[in-house]
């Protein structure tokens, strides 16, 4: 039986570049700034930004706090710049990790706005709808954009995506992190994986029952951290 989860990728990838296309020819602007962490969205939202536009037009900025292990990801004519941002992040000196990767999510986000302004470029964000429905992202951090190409899929149809557009498998099969600090995962932050995160959130926008308790088994811990990061969604709180 087919996955309600299931998508085409073919389809997806050519809505997607059209409206890419359609985005920087409405904006008079034909060039992007993304930051490349060399995890899974960042590289299949790369592989799609490069069906739309002249590779030295994408300026893909790594902006680590730990230096990185090299990653086997076509970056042919790209341009790519290379931005430490470890002295900044110590300059907090703060124990709090959570804190921190706050810190260190709006400092790139700073980074990339004044790339983007320096060359006329929209920064392209990396969002998907699995980490937008949790609330997994930094208020004015990762969640800042121009233009979110991934925010309509949930993790595991990007997983379809990058397979159908040839994403190292390297990078399809490690483990997702934010790269906050050394050893975090996603889903060891949520105590839950992704495969059963989507497939709840999912049928909860279906408005169907999860009375498959031996299937769904953390159906409310996914339930619970949705709820309690809805204020991510509102914010900020203004007059009507």
């Amino acid at each position: 039986m087919k996955s309600p989860l299931s998508i085409n990728p073919k389809q997806n990838v050519k809505r997607i570049t059209e409206f890419l296309k359609m985005t920087f020819k409405e904006q008079k602007i034909d060039k992007v700034v993304m930051g490349l962490s060399g995890g899974i969205d960042s590289t299949v939202a790369l592989y799609l930004l490069k069906k739309v536009l002249p590779a030295e037009n994408i300026f893909a900025v790594q902006m680590d706090y730990n230096p990185r292990k090299n990653i086997n990801i076509d970056l042919n004519g790209v341009s790519v710049i290379n931005i430490s941002i470890r002295k900044i992040i110590d300059e907090f000196k703060i124990d709090d990790k959570i804190r921190l990767g706050n810190i260190m999510a709006r400092v790139r986000m700073i980074i990339l706005f004044d790339l983007a302004k320096q060359f006329n470029a929209l920064v392209c964000g990396t969002e998907n709808k699995s980490e937008k429905l949790l609330g997994y992202f930094t208020r004015f951090g990762d969640a800042a954009s121009d233009l979110e190409p991934l925010s309509h899929l949930y993790k595991t149809q990007v997983y379809e995506l990058a397979k159908y557009l040839k994403v190292p498998e390297e990078i399809i099969n490690q483990k997702p992190t934010a790269g906050l600090w050394n050893g975090q995962t996603d889903e060891g932050d949520f105590g839950f994986t992704y495969e059963e995160a989507d497939q709840v959130l999912s049928l909860i926008s279906e408005h169907q029952a999860l009375d498959d308790k031996k299937r769904f088994p953390n159906a409310e811990k996914i339930i619970n951290r949705m709820q309690k990061n809805q204020f991510k969604q509102k914010v900020p709180y203004s007059l009507k």
